[in-house]
């Protein structure tokens, strides 16, 4: 009987903290759009975002696409559309989003992903020196949970050592997670492939 209170009670007090976990703010980028340092310095050094466990990372709040600006060559000058992100909400965002490009079903960077990592790059040195970035792993809902886990994994790893190998970011400065399907933009499609992506977070 106690263990059907305890059980009880615990369960109430999931219930009644579950409304403190809003859906975040997510500056995502799509493919081939110009992403600009400062505004992944600002996102990035914006520690401020919502949790209801802060030493739990395994699971943040859901998602919300506050930036789908229109394709724009990444070469461009930086313009009101490349700036939709940052400008489509009041509110901070506390994370930002990638559409990484892999080779099939590998952790392989492909050279297509390389001018918005290169970037990405660029806005973390901006960040005060010491300065922790988590980088999170997600893939969309086909196959099997357990190997999209994975695959997430070792992509979040792959992209943490482009940036300490190719732009000399201390690697202690860069954790990793993967969180296979688990984790869609909300509103989205858990099949669509929005949601094939790498987040970037300030910790």
């Amino acid at each position: 009987m106690i263990r059907y209170f305890s059980t009880l009670a615990l369960a109430i007090a999931a219930a009644l903290a579950t409304p403190l976990v809003k859906a975040e703010k997510v500056m995502v980028y799509r493919e081939g759009q110009l992403v600009i340092p400062q505004d992944v310095a600002d996102v990035l050094g914006n520690t401020r975002s919502i949790r209801l466990l802060a030493d739990a990372p395994a699971a943040p709040a859901k998602a919300t696409a506050v930036a789908t600006g229109s394709r724009v060559n990444a070469l461009a000058r930086p313009s009101e559309s490349t700036r939709a992100a940052r400008n489509d909400s009041k509110a901070p965002a506390s994370a930002l989003s990638l559409p990484v490009r892999f080779a099939f079903d590998s952790a392989e960077i492909l050279p297509a992903a390389r001018i918005q990592l290169d970037a990405l790059a660029k806005g973390i040195k901006l960040l005060a020196p010491g300065s922790i970035v988590t980088v999170e792993g997600h893939t969309d809902a086909k196959g099997s949970p357990a190997y999209n886990l994975e695959l997430s994994r070792n992509r979040a790893r792959a992209v943490r050592d482009y940036l300490v190998h190719e732009h000399g970011i201390d690697a202690a400065r860069l954790k990793t997670v993967g969180y296979g399907p688990s984790q869609p933009i909300e509103d989205t499609d858990p099949y669509s492939a929005i949601n094939r992506r790498v987040q970037f977070r300030g910790a």
